[in-house]
Formats: C-alpha cells, structure tokens, sequence
C-alpha cells in the first residue's frame, strides 16, 4: 500500500470534483494537504474537514490560478506553514465543450487560456521553486490533447501547452529527482461539466457502449488512483509520461 506518512501535498482547484478526490485519496494515506480554491470556500472547508476526519493537517488556501502573484503565494504560504512541498498538482482549469471552431470568441478564448494555459503553466513553475528534492509533479491533462476531438479545439488547444511544458521541465528537474507526469482522463463523471448528468446524457450514453471497461464513465477515484501511483515510490523513475485514463476505450 502507498503510504505518504509525512509527506505534503498541494493540489490546486482541489475544493471539488478531481481535485478533491485526490485530496482525500492522499490524505487517507498519510499525507497534509493544502486545499486550494479560488472562490467555493464553503466546499473547500468541507474538503479540508474531511481531511482532518482522516487524522491529517489541512491548510485551506484561497487563490486565483488565473493570477500568476496568487500562484506563488500559494506555494510560498503552503511552504511556510508545513515546512516543506512534497508533491504539487496542477488541477485547476475550466472547461468549455461542444463549441464549433466558427463560433469560438475572444472572450471564451481568453477565458480557458488564461487558467488552463497561463494558470496551470506558471503553477508548474512555482511547484518546481519550491518543491522538495525527490518531490512529484503531476499535471491533470485531458484526452482531448492527443485525440483530438470536433467540437473540442478551443477546450483542447488550451491544454496542451502545459502538457508539452511538464515533459520539459521533466527533463530540467531529473537531477534534484523530482518526477513530472501528467494524467489524461476521458470525462469524469463527478467532475467538471460532467459533475451532475443524467443517465440519458450522451457521454455517458457513449461510454456505456463496448470498449469501456465496466460500459462507464470515468469516475473521480480512477484518476485518483493514477494520482497515487505517480505520487508512490514505485513511480520514482517514471518522469515525463502521459498516463491516459480511459478504461480501455481508444481515445
């Protein structure tokens, strides 16, 4: 079994949804997290309650990672407080689907690009300022950057940067042993805009059919458990990777 016992982990956009889920998979296995949120505080307080259920610390940090100054008070605050940052995720993002190329505008443009590119790139960066020797990185991508998808350009085009940036900085932190990995799951059913959809709702409907494993959608502790295993001693010499999470199912 993983165990994380004195480790700390910081996981942005971790209120609800994915983030959460993690939040909660590492806490049960040892480790303090800080629970980022930009403006659901109550959820964030829930999260960060249940985590001291659990027996572990919980720091809950209020920031915009659209705001590249409250990045970095975020990892400073989160560093001064436990003494150190093992592990850091790049969850934190928006998402806007189902939009044909043509009908894209500028304002929905800069809404994705300014959190899913801007945020997640320079939260990369302030967990490579201050993460521990031998820490873990791990950004939370999509499928939709290696498949890409009709309808998904805008929604996919402002996630890959920040997946093609972890792979670099992978290579940049290999000699302090720090590992960088991304995780791409399909839609999560939880989570995002599939938080809550009814049985008849197309992607569900879709994942029902065969090639899924178990005829579902992904669910938040499926990308849980990739979360686990990068953040284990047993992904210590994995680094720079794409792990898809798509239950078999071609992406």
């Amino acid at each position: 079994m993983t165990d994380l016992t004195g480790k700390t982990a910081v996981i942005t956009g971790s209120a609800r949804g994915i983030g959460r889920a993690i939040a909660l998979r590492y806490a049960g296995l040892g480790a303090d997290i800080v629970v980022n949120y930009a403006s659901s505080k109550t959820a964030a307080e829930d999260t960060a309650a249940e985590i001291e259920k659990l027996g572990r610390q919980a720091l809950t940090v209020q920031a915009d990672m659209n705001k590249v100054a409250d990045i970095q008070r975020l990892f400073d605050e989160s560093a001064a407080h436990f003494g150190k940052i093992d592990i850091a995720i790049a969850n934190a993002g928006v998402e806007e689907i189902g939009i044909d190329f043509l009908d894209i505008t500028e304002e929905q443009f800069d809404r994705l690009f300014t959190l899913n590119t801007k945020g997640a790139f320079f939260t990369l960066q302030a967990a490579a300022r201050t993460i521990a020797e031998n820490g873990r990185i791990i950004y939370l991508g999509s499928t939709v950057v290696v498949a890409p998808v009709p309808r998904e350009a805008l929604y996919g085009s402002s996630k890959t940067a920040a997946r093609y940036a972890a792979s670099i900085l992978a290579q940049e932190l290999a000699d302090r042993g720090v590992t960088v990995n991304s995780i791409l799951p399909t839609g999560v059913e939880g989570a995002g805009v599939f938080t809550n959809i009814d049985d008849d709702h197309w992607v569900k409907q879709a994942a029902a059919g065969p090639g899924h494993i178990g005829r579902r959608m992904a669910r938040v502790d499926d990308v849980a458990d990739a979360a686990e295993y990068l953040a284990s001693d047993l992904a210590s010499w994995l680094s720079g990777q794409s792990l898809l999470i798509t239950g078999g199912a071609p992406v």
